[in-house]
């Protein structure tokens, strides 16, 4: 007797995946037949899913909520679909998609219809996340432009440090004795004292 699946997969732990699972428990699919990955949607190395696949068999039916929940690399969604349905039998269901429906249509012309709209969306999909990290990195530019720092801030100088900065600018003492006086790695006294030096300026 076949089997009815779900599968839900959120980018990160941050993400919440109610959404996708109130679509799916509208459906009734037992909670066993669940399977929910937090993380990247970039290839198929999901153990959730790996999973899954593993427990489906021919004539079981996988439903999921948008064909971008199965992943965003154009062509490893095509090839996990072509196996999916071509080789392994099984089922699929975008419920947001509705002409994403191997159920209906198993005539070439559904079939047709089917894989037209599978590879357009899976390029779309594939697109967004493209312009999203294009959008990511030309928003990190353009507030590195703007004076905004990354990362940790740096720790606080030493109450010494501007004392032993003119002495070690001064040629007093040693760039290895000004680090130890400081605390730090003769590297990070160097880079300080560069910035040091500019703030100065």
């Amino acid at each position: 007797m076949a089997d009815i699946y779900g599968y839900i997969r959120v980018s990160s732990r941050d993400q919440n995946e109610d959404r996708q699972m109130a679509a799916l428990r509208e459906l009734h699919i037992p909670v066993k037949n669940v399977f929910v990955d937090k993380q990247s949607g970039k290839d198929f190395e999901r153990p959730a899913y790996k999973r899954m696949v593993r427990r489906m068999k021919k004539d079981d039916l996988l439903y999921i909520k948008s064909i971008d929940r199965l992943g965003r690399n154009y062509g490893e969604i095509l090839e996990q679909w072509r196996i999916l349905t071509k080789e392994r039998g099984i089922d699929i269901v975008v419920l947001d998609m509705p002409l994403l429906d191997t159920r209906r249509g198993r005539d070439l012309m559904g079939t047709f219809l089917s894989d037209i709209v599978l590879q357009v969306l899976s390029f779309v999909a594939e697109n967004e996340r493209t312009n999203i990290r294009q959008r990511q990195a030309e928003g990190i530019a353009a507030a590195k432009a703007r004076g905004v720092r990354f990362g940790r801030p740096p720790s606080p100088l030493p109450e010494n440090f501007h004392q032993v900065y003119q002495q070690w600018k001064n040629g007093k003492i040693t760039g290895l004795s000004a680090a130890k006086a400081c605390g730090m790695p003769m590297s990070t006294f160097r880079y300080r004292a560069e910035v040091y030096e500019k703030a100065e300026l």
